[in-house]
């Protein structure tokens, strides 16, 4: 919990700083695109050399990725929200055990009201 704080507090503090996090998650994003299509043939031939040993890495490196841009989205948007507000959260599909599509659905739903606050 004292991570979230202390994030939220240097956001709002540097608020130029963390309009450059989420400017730099964007410059990943469209760098990643143009990677791929720049790419895609000399990648393709090094996946197929090694399928399970290169294929295993290229997936890596794609949630390395992802993980990469919503990290740095994360720190964007962490200068927004209420004070009080709690840093972590969980949503009803956690808490209630219940079938997988009855989590999504509670995910979906928990998901919706985070953009509602947010806007």
């Amino acid at each position: 919990m004292a991570l979230c704080n202390d994030v939220k507090s240097f956001s709002r503090r540097h608020e130029h700083i963390a309009d450059f996090f989420s400017l730099l998650a964007v410059g990943v994003l469209f760098a990643s695109i143009w990677a791929s299509l720049e790419y895609y043939a000399v990648v393709m031939r090094w996946v197929t050399a090694h399928l399970l040993l290169h294929g295993a890495l290229l997936i890596a490196g794609l949630l390395g990725t992802v993980a990469l841009i919503l990290a740095l989205l994360a720190v964007g948007s962490a200068r927004f929200g209420e004070d009080n507000e709690r840093c972590f959260g969980t949503f009803q599909g956690r808490r209630s055990g219940g079938s997988p599509i009855s989590a999504l659905r509670n995910w979906l739903l928990h998901i919706e009201n985070v953009g509602k606050r947010h806007r």
